[in-house]
């Protein structure tokens, strides 16, 4: 209807007239909804979600942590869940991977100190102290995942393995534990299974002085295997002082 044609229908022209604004609010409208969220805002919520996962992880178990769970806690909806990952167990491995560079900083604390002993001794007091062990839902992602790992299949499976090889070779970068490349692997590899097998351990009992006792035991004996008093004598301040640091964010 041409404007020219008032006369004839007013009341038709009244609607012609609605319609026309209605047309201009919503050119306003339409641009405005496409463009509401920034060009970060998919990567910025896929963090979240995964950051979410490895909290709840640690905290309840893969097992039992379902996608409404982590996408509560990520503060969005269930539906949401599928325009990031295809299901849970990529969800599973990508959290993982998250987790492990969660550590670098401390890794990196460790790889500063001056001596195989302090390095040591800086990793064994941090795993075991009591408030990594009551504190799952910052702690280490091997403990309790671990299990859950041996479940997962293919490109999943595959991703995992490959985030936990990298964190190993961190460890071993950092430790320094032997001149010798092979050496050193393996020793990182018994130091790492004795801290995991001590903390599993250790939140298994109820008892808590049995608790504590386990985390004492193991870290007087890995100590003596790991740093000579010859070694640390020297260092002796710079590494308790390193330890009143936060090492929650998972080795």
């Amino acid at each position: 209807m041409d404007d020219d044609d008032c006369w004839l229908f007013p009341e038709r022209f009244e609607i012609h007239l609605k319609n026309k604004d209605l047309h201009r609010d919503m050119t306003n409208v339409i641009p405005f909804i496409a463009m509401r969220y920034p060009p970060t805002h998919k990567h910025t919520t896929r963090r979240r979600i995964l950051e979410a996962a490895g909290q709840a992880f640690r905290e309840h178990g893969v097992a039992e942590t379902g996608v409404d769970e982590v996408m509560r806690l990520a503060g969005l909806t269930h539906g949401g869940f599928y325009a990031h990952f295809r299901d849970k167990s990529e969800l599973i491995a990508e959290a993982c991977a998250v987790a492990f560079e969660a550590a670098v900083p401390n890794i990196d604390r460790i790889a500063a100190l001056p001596t195989r002993a302090a390095r040591a001794r800086l990793l064994i007091d941090s795993y075991l102290a009591p408030r990594h062990r009551d504190n799952r839902g910052s702690g280490c992602v091997i403990v309790a995942v671990g299990a859950d790992a041996a479940r997962l299949r293919g490109p999943v499976r595959a991703g995992y393995a490959r985030a936990f090889a990298r964190h190993l070779d961190r460890l071993g970068e950092a430790l320094r534990l032997s001149r010798d490349p092979e050496k050193n692997r393996d020793r990182v590899t018994h130091l790492m299974s004795s801290l995991v097998g001590a903390l599993l351990f250790a939140r298994a009992i109820d008892d808590p002085a049995r608790s504590d006792a386990i985390l004492r035991s193991m870290r007087r004996m890995l100590r003596a295997e790991f740093c000579p008093e010859t070694d640390l004598a020297s260092h002796r301040f710079t590494a308790t002082a390193v330890c009143s640091h936060d090492f929650m964010r998972a080795f």
